[in-house]
């Protein structure tokens, strides 16, 4: 019984590290889809910035998890918000990322992403893909996308040299909820500002 308890364990172990395997490669082929489709035919294209935020804005739809982004963000303000206000957030969250982002990424301008493997998360269902940018100065640019695999692949954050997007944000939204009269509200109503 001991010896047929010991297979069935191992023959499990082979599967789950073959699992890990497999979703470590679709990870890193999803993130090569997502700069090669996306953000380097954007950043380099020859096309207005009004164009290119309108391109961001639909890679942003397609690629990222917004609600997941949107709810970690907020933190443990997203439990005390309506669903209106929710809604509202993500809205203009990802509105003012998408300027903010397309601005970022443009001092990736003719450059390409080299992939340097993946790399475990503590968390279930995600994994983070490794890429360096070489730079006209210096050290190449690490840039590290967090991938979660719920069904499908989308992004829930970008660490560009050790600076989480998704971290940044959370720490300074919950930092001004904190001080603004009207809570999220004042948020949204900052958010809309800051992106016109």
């Amino acid at each position: 019984m001991k010896k047929l308890c010991g297979f069935l364990f191992a023959v499990s172990l082979l599967f789950s590290f073959k699992a890990v395997a497999i979703d470590s490669g679709q990870a890193e082929s999803f993130i090569k889809k997502v700069t090669n489709e996306g953000i380097e035919q954007i950043v380099n294209s020859d096309v207005s910035m009004a164009e290119k935020d309108a391109r961001f804005e639909k890679l942003f739809n397609e690629y990222f998890d917004l609600n997941y982004i949107g709810k970690f963000v907020l933190g443990r303000y997203w439990k005390t918000s309506s669903e209106k206000q929710r809604a509202e957030f993500i809205n203009v969250y990802c509105d003012f990322n998408t300027k903010t982002w397309s601005k970022r990424f443009d001092e990736f301008k003719g450059k390409s992403f080299n992939f340097v493997g993946t790399t475990p998360s503590s968390s279930e269902g995600q994994i983070f893909v490794n890429t360096t940018v070489n730079m006209d100065q210096g050290e190449p640019a690490k840039v590290v996308w967090r991938v979660k695999d719920d069904g499908s692949l989308k992004i829930v954050d970008i660490i560009i040299e050790n600076v989480s997007l998704a971290i940044t944000a959370r720490n300074e939204y919950t930092a001004y909820i904190k001080q603004a009269p009207n809570g999220v509200d004042d948020l949204i109503k900052d958010l809309k500002q800051k992106s016109k």
